[in-house]
Order: structure tokens, then C-alpha cells, then sequence
């Protein structure tokens, strides 16, 4: 098989001076990009920025940058930032992040997520551009906002992290790239439908939309370890968050997902992951050895997916030696 396109994401586990090097160790087994999540596990901005200064040429992302936590202008003016460090290596991910999260960890209101995202686009577009916005919308009211430097550009790719059918039309509409979680290839080909469908409304080509989907992926002989990781992967985002648990019962899963959240709403963590089926494992996880998870990977890539983004979270020192050994694996060293 020939060697696959993909990219890496980091979502927690590793301390700030460690993340610079899994870039740089990225960009050498010839990644197109490595990308940040943001949660609990460190600011996007500085550790992409210590990212932009240890690399060269693998392009740098959020996946995803919450717009209810930071102001418009503010993420405008952090992506400039990291752009330039980076020489033009940036990709803003945007997305609502999650009502729980939101509001139950960060203490703000959650309202109109899809109207708050479109117009952080268009307000950080103008500020790229012009270095200077005023906006009247439905959520933000900014009299003048005004940059006091130079972006390195006047356009900086934005993707969007969509989950569902609305958020998947906007991205089709105005974004550079959509970045898709926890999907099975049958889901990934009727986004890519509806993907190209909203382009054309537009005026656009689906094409001009960079597909890239996060997938759970361990090369390891360990199957169990990496199984016990990814149930409790699944537990936790079947209980804390209502929106991810919605996508998984829409997959197949109606009954396997209400179980588990309740045994999660209880308290009762260690259950909730047992009661995260097989079947649930391998339809949102890869795992196996390298021809096989090249295999799964690829599939997904048949069915419409441009960019398969690995997903990372370490949760012990084991279970960072099991990446390393992922991304070796893939790239083909």
C-alpha cells in the first residue's frame, strides 16, 4: 500500500515542553499537519506558537478553537499570531465546543452556536484582511477593533469542527476545511454529500473543501490495553457530552449509549466503560497492526475522508510509547 497522507492531533496527557516535540517528531516521518485540542490540556496558541518555532514545514491547527471562550477579535489576533511564527503554516479549526463545557466549566453563556461561528469567521477574515473590522450581527456589536501589526497573510484557512448536518451546510458554504469526529466511512459519504451540495448552493466546489476526519488509532500488539484506553474514551464521551452521545446512537448504538451514559450520571465510571460494547470499539477505533490499521484508515479515505487525522491522548507513560510507536508505524518507519 502506498504511503497514506495523514496528520496528528494531541489532546492531553503531554506537558507544554513535550508538545514542541512531537511536532518537530511530526514533521521528520513526514506528517501534513499537527494539530492542538484545547480542553483542560493547555493554551492552543502558545504551545502551537513553541510548535511553529521548533518546525519548518508541517502546517500547524486547531481542532477546535471554541468560539464561546475566546472573543472574535481575540482569536483573529492569536491565528495572526501563530501564522506568522509559522511563516503561513496555520489553520484556525473553529467550533461551538459544548454546552457542558462551556457553561459548566468555563462559567459562560451558550447560545447560537452556529450564528456565534459564522460570525467569528467573517470578523477575523475582515481583521486578516483589512486589519480592521466594525460588525453588527446577531451576536456581536464591535464598534472598532483595529490591529496594531501586520499579519504575515490576509487569509488564513479556516476549517470547521461539525458534528452535525447544519454546521456540515455552513462548512460547504464559507470554510477552506471541515474536521469531522467519531464517524464510520457510511457516515463520512453522506457528509461528503452534503458537503458538495452546499458548496454548489454557494457557488462553490465541494473540492474546494478539505475533508480531514479525527480517528482513534493504535498500532499495538496490545489489543486489550488499547481496547480498555478506548472504552474509556467512549464512556466519557457518552456521559458527559449529550451531543457526541446523539452521533454514536445515530450510528447503530441507540441502546449501547443510553446504558452507558446512565451508569456515567451515577457516578459509576469503571461500568460505564464496561458497558462500552465491542462493537462500539471497532466501529470508532482503529486498532491492530500496521497493515491493518492502514487498511481501516484507508477505507475511510474511499469514502471521502482527504485528511485522516490520528488522534492522541496519553494517559500513561505507556500509553505515550504506544504512540510513538503509532506514528513510527504509519509513516512507514
Amino acid at each position: 500500500m502506498a504511503k497514506l497522507r495523514l496528520a496528528a492531533s494531541f489532546g492531553g496527557g503531554f506537558d507544554p515542553p513535550e508538545m514542541p516535540k512531537l511536532a518537530s517528531r511530526a514533521e521528520e516521518l513526514g506528517y501534513d499537519s499537527f494539530w492542538v485540542s484545547e480542553g483542560s490540556g493547555g493554551d492552543q496558541f502558545s504551545l502551537l506558537t513553541a510548535c511553529a518555532l521548533a518546525t519548518k514545514r508541517v502546517r500547524l491547527g486547531t481542532d477546535i478553537s471554541s468560539v464561546f471562550i475566546r472573543s472574535a477579535p481575540t482569536i483573529a489576533m492569536a491565528a495572526a499570531c501563530v501564522d506568522t511564527y509559522s511563516k503561513g503554516r496555520f489553520v484556525l479549526g473553529l467550533g461551538s465546543s459544548h454546552k457542558v463545557q462551556v457553561e459548566g466549566e468555563h462559567g459562560l453563556p451558550y447560545s447560537k452556536p452556529l450564528t456565534r461561528i459564522k460570525e467569528t469567521m467573517e470578523i477575523a477574515r475582515a481583521l486578516w484582511r483589512d486589519g480592521t473590522a466594525s460588525y453588527k450581527g446577531e451576536v456581536f456589536n464591535i464598534d472598532h477593533f483595529g490591529f496594531a501589526f501586520k499579519p504575515y497573510r490576509k487569509e488564513i484557512p479556516i476549517y470547521l469542527g461539525a458534528v452535525f448536518d447544519k454546521l456540515m451546510a455552513l462548512s460547504g458554504q464559507m470554510a477552506q476545511g471541515v474536521i469531522l469526529t467519531k464517524n464510520t466511512p457510511e457516515r463520512v459519504r453522506e457528509i461528503r454529500k452534503i458537503i458538495a451540495e452546499s458548496a454548489k448552493t454557494a457557488g462553490r466546489k465541494g473540492s474546494e473543501v478539505e475533508i480531514t476526519s479525527l480517528l482513534t488509532c493504535y498500532v499495538t500488539k496490545d489489543r486489550k490495553g488499547a481496547e480498555a484506553e478506548v472504552r474509556q474514551t467512549i464512556a466519557y464521551t457518552c456521559g458527559f457530552y449529550p451531543r457526541y452521545n446523539r452521533l454514536i446512537a445515530e450510528s447503530g448504538f441507540e441502546e449501547e449509549t443510553a446504558v452507558v451514559a446512565e451508569a456515567w450520571r451515577r457516578g459509576d465510571r469503571e461500568r460505564a466503560a464496561k458497558l462500552v460494547t465491542k462493537e462500539m470499539v471497532e466501529s470508532f477505533a482503529i486498532i491492530g497492526d500496521a497493515g491493518e490499521c492502514r487498511e481501516r484508515i484507508a477505507e475511510h479515505m474511499d469514502a471521502g475522508v482527504d485528511l485522516p487525522i490520528l488522534t492522541f491522548r496519553a494517559w500513561s507513560a505507556e500509553s505515550k510509547r504506544r504512540i510513538g510507536k503509532t506514528m513510527e508505524a504509519l509513516a512507514g518507519r
